[in-house]
Formats: structure tokens, sequence, C-alpha cells
């Protein structure tokens, strides 16, 4: 794989308007695990092994179980591992990062409405639309993976 510019130091002003959000989204009132399991899931959606490692690595840092993060792609078929909230907020990332094939129709929007509250509601959408961003970065520019190093350096 080809090394590529680090849009982080090629356009630092872009960069610091995505971390501004990323900083009010910290301090929206959402919970932040709430949050990560989202950025995860949205992650995955786009295929960003950067975020997807990071966003794990933090959910594990703060006490998420190894086999929850292992079944959050699978989140569906978890039975009780995901809260009621933790469903509607996956399901509602799922239908907004895949935008162009869901159309996010009213029906995902009421299921996501009935569980959060308009602010909430809002903080997510900008939480989803946020993490699609960076993961099209991180793609674009290959940004790798933390665990990739280490990895590579354990063989």
């Amino acid at each position: 794989m080809s090394k590529r510019i680090s849009y982080m130091k090629a356009a630092p002003e872009a960069a610091k308007g995505f971390l501004t959000v990323h900083g009010y989204l910290a301090q929206s009132g959402l919970d932040k695990n709430l949050v990560d399991l989202v950025y995860l899931r949205v992650s995955q959606i786009n295929h960003c092994a950067y975020c997807i490692d990071m966003h794990s690595q933090d959910l594990n840092k703060h006490g998420v179980p190894f086999e929850k993060l292992i079944l959050t792609s699978a989140w569906r078929e978890a039975g009780d591992v995901f809260t009621a909230r933790e469903q509607a907020a996956l399901a509602w990332a799922e239908s907004v990062a895949n935008v162009a094939e869901t159309g996010v129709p009213d029906e995902d929007y009421a299921a996501a409405a009935a569980e959060f509250n308009e602010k909430e509601l809002a903080d997510l959408s900008v939480a989803i639309a946020l993490m699609s961003a960076f993961n099209r970065l991180g793609v674009a520019f290959r940004n790798q993976p933390v665990a990739a190093s280490r990895l590579a350096r354990a063989v």
C-alpha cells in the first residue's frame, strides 16, 4: 500500500473544524460510549480500519466488554447484548451512513425519534455525519491503524 498525505497536516484548518465538531459532540450530553459505539459501527460500514481500531480501543478503555465490541457489526442478532437505546442508535447510524441505499425512510426516523429527543437525534446525526467524513478521509489517505504497527512488531 502506497503512503499518502496526512490530511491533518496538509489542511490543518479543515481538520480543526472537524475536531471542533468532535469536541462539541463530546460535551453534547450524549453518552460517550453510545457515541463511540456509533462511531465504531459507522466506521465498520465504511471499512475504515484506522477508525475501527481507534474506537474499539476507546470503548475497551472505558470498560465496554470485548465481546460487545466483536458483536457490534452483528448487533441485530446479538440478543440483549445491546440496550434498546443502543439498538436505536445503531439502526439510525446504519440508515444514515448508508443514505445512498436507504434514503433514510420515515420508519427509520420514527424509530430513532421514539428513543431520542430532538437535540439528541440531531447530535447523533451529526456524529454519524462526522464519522462518515473522517472515514472517507481515513480510507482515501490510507491512515494506518495503530494496531497494524503493534501487530507487525509482534510477528
